[in-house]
């Protein structure tokens, strides 16, 4: 197991934020994950589990221990005519592991192409994107007790996913340690063009293959959104709003501009990219930190940044986007504050 003292974070971040933490761990087992937390160094000590730090913004140096699960194992777990089961470590890349599924013809997490992140993040945050969300197919999440050092599973239904949200970014949140996610794909897949941007990147592609959706898919994202390998970004930052439809048509009706999305009976989404667009973001840069000039959803982080210059640009543009429009767009990403 990789343990060393003094780590530095800016590497292991996709902002690029300078930070450090007392311990970095990187078990590649669950017997490994269990080790390190019955070593009595670390009982004590502030915990913060870490993937690739794509939706992580550190304010200052992490005084604990960082854990990063780093197992990799794949297997099918179950099979039948229509489906099987995959078993997946927290530690595989979700790009890869999306890849993995669509070069073997397994259908369901092929809209998710191109996500920056580990498996073990996808059910924390339920994440999706096209139509898409981890929800659709995750079908128990394994996990490791961080009080206890005890093996646990959760079902997805049990998981209480919403809109970038489940368990483990409530009740259980700081508790677990991740191992295992197990994903339930399609053999005879039927594939997802009810996105607009696919639609359109695929009108002239008749039956288009799971192949078809991942290229169309990383072809829109690499439009669209920067290279965190070339300037520090976290894709999106905010969180869309859900809103009171009657609300959203009122908004609507004096700015016709805007798009709303169906959410739950008597709601709807609006587009955060719209909002802060609207009070003028999109595109600037104040000294360290700036949006991104096509996608104003996403903040970046430009050399020398802080994570707390970047924390005060968000507030602001929350601020900002609050009285304009009375309606609060809250954070996506993960701050993590000093210990």
């Amino acid at each position: 197991m990789i343990l060393e003292r003094d780590k530095d974070l800016k590497r292991l971040n996709t902002l690029g934020i300078s930070a450090k933490a007392s311990w970095y761990a990187a078990p590649g087992s669950v017997k490994e994950v269990i080790e390190l937390l019955s070593d009595t160094r670390f009982t004590e000590m502030p915990k913060l589990v870490l993937g690739s730090g794509s939706n992580t913004l550190f304010s200052g140096d992490f005084n604990g221990l960082v854990v990063h699960p780093d197992i990799m194992e794949i297997s099918i777990v179950d099979i039948t005519e229509n489906s099987l089961k995959l078993k997946v470590g927290a530690g595989v890349d979700w790009d890869r592991f999306v890849a993995y599924c669509v070069d073997r013809g397994w259908g369901g997490v092929e809209n998710l192409s191109g996500i920056p992140g580990c498996v073990g993040a996808a059910p924390v945050q339920n994440i999706g994107a096209y139509g898409s969300e981890a929800k659709d197919t995750i079908v128990w999440v394994d996990y490791v007790d961080i009080v206890t050092s005890q093996e646990r599973r959760v079902t997805a239904k049990e998981c209480r996913f919403g809109y970038r949200e489940s368990i483990f970014k409530q009740e259980l949140k700081g508790k677990t340690i991740i191992t295992f996610v197990t994903f339930e794909l399609a053999l005879d897949p039927v594939v997802n063009t009810t996105y607009a941007d696919v639609q359109e990147r695929l009108s002239s592609t008749e039956s288009p293959t799971l192949y078809d959706i991942r290229k169309a898919i990383i072809d829109i994202r690499t439009a669209k959104l920067p290279d965190p390998a070339k300037i520090g970004n976290a894709g999106s930052f905010f969180k869309n709003p859900i809103v009171e439809e009657s609300f959203a048509q009122g908004l609507k009706e004096g700015n016709p501009t805007l798009r709303l999305y169906p959410s739950s009976p008597g709601f709807v989404k609006i587009p955060a990219a719209w909002l802060i667009e609207q009070c003028g973001f999109k595109g600037v840069r104040e000294l360290n930190v700036g949006v991104h000039q096509n996608h104003a959803l996403v903040l970046l982080a430009y050399e020398g940044a802080t994570g707390r210059e970047l924390l005060e640009f968000a507030q602001k543009i929350k601020r900002t986007v609050k009285a304009r429009f009375s309606i609060d767009i809250d954070m996506e990403v993960s701050v993590t504050a000093s210990s």
